[in-house]
């Protein structure tokens, strides 16, 4: 494990300061789609299809159930930001706890020599 140094507290702070900087977050998946409409005669029946849509819809978990709402074109690029927002949160705080896991040590390290 290498031993950290001022370098890692400069780094912990300007990552701190990046997830002062995000936006608002969403956690789940947005998907654009096109569906068929099941009414005989439509296009969306013919060969080849010409399907509805696009249909944009956000799923996420809630208390272990899978929730699916639908959003019209404008939420759904909202929702596209929020949700990448969300996911940069998560490579921030990966990167956190690695940068954590060294001054930690060093800190463990200094007080077990002195």
């Amino acid at each position: 494990m290498a031993i950290s140094g001022p370098h890692d507290e400069t780094r912990y702070d300007g990552l701190k300061r990046a997830i002062a900087a995000l936006g608002p977050i969403r956690r789940g998946s947005l998907v654009r789609r096109f569906m068929p409409c099941g009414k005989s005669g439509c296009c969306c029946q013919a060969s080849p299809p010409e399907l509805h849509g696009p249909y944009y819809q956000w799923t996420r978990k809630v208390q272990g159930k899978t929730v699916t709402v639908r959003l019209t074109q404008a939420e759904a690029r909202l929702f596209e930001e929020w949700i990448s927002n969300g996911r940069q949160l998560d490579k921030i705080v990966a990167q956190m706890e690695a940068v954590s896991l060294r001054i930690t040590a060093r800190l463990v390290k200094r007080r077990r020599t002195s």
